[in-house]
């Protein structure tokens, strides 16, 4: 007996073939890659040393605040992905709530902060690769070798099926946590370090000293990567679950996971102790030294592997997440429609591809003729200003959220959908302002050297803002259709 047609859902239908691949991504897919563009292992062994010196038992608990307000951030953010899902995320969201303009702003900002991220990665892969295989076998190749090479396989994988890379990206990953827990364990096994557990790092009382600005600086660019769930909504199955499920998982599994493991960090040399370590000329190797004691060389000598993974992982993530930025603006005529293609084949944003490879080749080659240090100057100064950018697109989208349900709650409840975005809006901006304070704990630069990292920000947010009121007043019906793209209608 055949069901009545009203209990019978509609058939999706056919995907579009000059459309993004749909239905390809799970949670678990779309989990892997954000994960992995935050970097676990070269967070935690390369910067929370940094944070520890900064703010020493005040650490941990800098993690998990910076963790719970992008949570909070997360509630809003996932509530409007249930109803726009395009491939340029932050430029839909906040065209949606705060206009099309500025979400045209947003597009040329968040465009320029995924491919500032991506490039430093890059460069840093290249230089680990280099410090590595050297440490391994007496043999020195260039830095500009590994990354070329990186950049090789990175613009392949991205021009092949989406899936193909999660594979990649959740290898990388699954191995890069192992190692740290093997640590974790290594240090709980004999007890928690030299004076047992220190549960007093976890008290509100340490937030008053002097260095816990910068370590928040230092925490909340830990988890840029996370809000990268709704690049993917064009190619997740079911979005509308998938997405906010992912990003909800991510974001949860960094903030405990980061916290849990600057506490182990700290609890493998003691509370006292750790700070002046980190402050110390063992500091930048001090996660590294304390793998090795409590749990063998063996297990150091895979963490330095591993973190040429980790650095490969995070490059190959945002350059698939930049990639999707291009192929984006390109649908919308905010950039040549050339990048609004994709492959017949494989579904993949060819075009974009190849421009996002371009951009990090012309990187390289600009790093090798001006002999600037790949890791101290390409890696920190591109990430500090990238890093900035996302949370300025974080801020914008939590002010969207209450813009988009303002009118029409759609059914969503008062504290999602106004709020944690105010909440969210006004953490993430106390955050930019100590960012912009304190940039020099991320770029290792000058006062004017930083000031010219920021300015590109607010100067292609009006340029992008310009833009699309030049479409306006040229083109009305191309700009009403400006954010409006989703996947169900591409």
């Amino acid at each position: 007996m055949t069901a009545p047609p009203s209990s019978v859902p509609p058939p999706r239908p056919a995907p579009p073939s000059h459309g993004l691949s749909d239905g390809a991504m799970g949670t678990s897919d779309l989990a892997f890659f954000v994960v992995a563009a935050a970097a676990p292992l070269t967070v935690m062994a390369g910067v929370a040393p940094l944070a520890i010196g900064m703010a020493g038992r005040a650490a941990p608990f800098g993690y998990l605040l910076s963790g719970l307000l992008l949570i909070v951030f997360a509630a809003g953010f996932t509530a409007m992905s249930r109803f726009v899902r395009n491939a340029g995320a932050f430029y839909a969201y906040i065209g949606r709530g705060l206009g099309r303009p500025a979400g045209a702003g947003a597009a040329y900002v968040a465009l320029f902060s995924y491919n500032a991220i991506e490039v430093g990665l890059l460069t840093a892969f290249g230089w680990f690769t280099e410090s590595g295989f050297q440490d391994l076998t007496g043999a020195h190749v260039p830095w500009w070798i590994w990354a070329s090479a990186g950049l090789a396989a990175i613009g392949v994988l991205g021009y092949l099926k989406v899936t193909l890379s999660a594979k990649v990206l959740g290898v990388a990953l699954v191995l890069e946590v192992l190692v740290l827990l093997v640590f974790e364990a290594g240090v709980l096994a004999h007890g928690g370090g030299p004076k047992g557990l220190d549960l007093g790092a976890f008290s509100p009382a340490h937030l008053g000293g002097s260095g816990v600005g910068g370590m928040f600086v230092l925490a909340i660019g830990a988890f840029v990567g996370f809000e990268a769930t709704a690049i993917y909504a064009e190619e997740a199955r079911r979005p509308e679950r998938t997405v906010p499920r992912a990003t909800c998982i991510a974001v949860a599994f960094l903030a405990l996971f980061y916290t849990f493991t600057v506490w182990m960090i700290i609890n493998a040399y003691g509370g006292g102790r750790a700070q002046e370590v980190a402050n110390g000329q063992g500091g930048a190797d001090m996660v590294f030294a304390a793998t090795e004691r409590f749990t063998g060389a063996w297990a150091a000598d895979c963490m330095y592997v591993l973190i040429i993974t980790s650095a490969f992982a995070a490059t190959l993530a945002f350059h698939n997440g930049a990639a999707r930025y291009f192929y984006a603006l390109g649908r919308q005529g905010l950039l040549p429609a050339r990048l609004g293609t994709v492959s017949a084949r494989t579904r993949a944003p060819a075009a974009a591809v190849v421009a996002q490879s371009a951009v990090a080749l012309a990187v390289i080659v600009v790093t090798v003729i001006s002999g600037a240090d790949p890791y101290s100057v390409t890696f920190l100064w591109s990430s500090g200003s990238g890093i900035l950018g996302v949370m300025l697109m974080q801020a914008l989208a939590a002010l969207a959220v209450y813009g988009f349900f303002r009118r029409d709650r759609r059914a969503m409840p008062a504290w999602r959908v106004v709020a944690a975005p105010a909440l969210a809006c006004g953490g993430l901006a106390v955050m930019i302002v100590l960012v912009c304070v304190h940039l020099d704990l991320l770029t290792g630069a000058p006062a004017g050297v930083n000031a010219a990292l920021i300015l590109p920000l607010p100067v292609l947010f009006g340029a992008g803002m310009g833009l699309a009121l030049r479409v306006k007043g040229q083109d009305p019906a191309a700009y009403e259709r400006l954010t409006t793209v989703d996947a169900e209608r591409v």
